[in-house]
Order: structure tokens, then C-alpha cells, then sequence
């Protein structure tokens, strides 16, 4: 064997392999969801006694094989070359190594929280992949005339308030 087939392929060609490869990739769609609104398209195998898709009959769907996965430097990791890890607290961010690893906040994790991770991971160079949405200052314009009016207008349904009683 030559040297180059031994070689690993580097992480951004088996990123690159594996988009090519999912592109070819049909879209395996369960067996008879086209048909039954009952049944939903996730994907299960065939397994009926005389089930055309587990035949491989021609002219239908075609099956879930171990020919269409990706590479196996490539499988788990996010289409920007990082593994992803779960951060549930700021805590959690000592165990990511920033060059191969990003940080993925926890659903759970509420604002005041978030905002705390995302100022320690911006401090150690961890990468976010879903990162606090930023407002724009002429968004936080907006916001701050909205209040204006729904304070003013509140303050107007007082004064009538007032004036009825008296």
C-alpha cells in the first residue's frame, strides 16, 4: 500500500467528503408515508413478509444502508468542524477544549445565566453555537420609545380614572 491511502484525512476534508456525500444522499422517507397521513415520514426499517422497500423492488424509496454514512472523522461533529458539548453552567466550561470543542447552551438555562456563560466563554475562547441574539441599537430605540407610549398611556388611564371618582 502506498503512504497516501494510510494517510487520515484532515477534519475540513472529511467535512467537505461529508457534505458532498449528503448531497448525493437520498432522502429516506418511512415506508408507505406518502400515502397514510397517519403515518409520519421518520424514518423506520421495513420489515413487512412482502414489503417492496425491504425487497429493494425498483421504482420504490430507497432503504437506510451502512453504504451512506459519512466519514468517520467527520461523524458527531458540527458542520463547523467542532464537537459539540452541553453547557448547563458556568462550571461546565472548564471541561471544553477550545480548539476542538464549542459550547452549546442547555435549553433550560435561563437569561441571567446565559448571559454569565457567554461572557466567560468570550474571556477563555470558547466558541458559542447558539450565542445570545445581540440588539441593535436602533432595536433598543424602538423598545424604549414602546415603553414611553405604554407608560404615557397609563398614566392618561389614571388621570381619567381620577377625575371620574372626584
Amino acid at each position: 500500500m502506498s503512504e497516501k491511502t494510510l494517510e487520515k484525512p484532515s477534519t475540513e476534508r472529511a467535512l467537505a467528503l461529508r457534505q458532498r456525500h449528503k448531497s448525493k444522499k437520498p432522502k429516506f422517507r418511512r415506508q408507505e408515508s406518502w400515502r397514510y397521513k397517519r403515518v409520519s415520514q421518520v424514518w423506520r426499517k421495513p420489515d413487512g413478509v412482502d414489503s417492496k422497500m425491504r425487497k429493494k423492488v425498483r421504482g420504490w424509496p430507497k432503504s437506510a444502508e451502512i453504504g451512506y454514512r459519512g466519514p468517520r472523522v467527520a461523524r458527531g461533529l458540527h458542520p463547523s468542524g467542532y464537537a459539540e458539548v452541553i453547557i448547563r453552567t458556568v462550571d461546565d466550561l472548564s471541561k471544553i477544549d477550545s480548539k476542538t470543542q464549542a459550547a452549546r447552551i442547555a435549553h433550560t438555562v435561563g437569561m441571567k445565566k446565559r448571559a454569565e456563560i457567554s461572557i466567560r466563554t468570550g474571556e477563555r475562547g470558547v466558541r458559542i453555537l447558539n450565542p445570545l441574539p445581540e440588539v441593535k441599537p436602533e432595536e433598543e430605540a424602538e423598545e424604549a420609545s414602546k415603553e414611553t407610549e405604554i407608560e404615557a398611556e397609563e398614566a392618561t388611564e389614571e388621570k381619567k380614572e381620577e377625575e371620574k371618582k372626584s
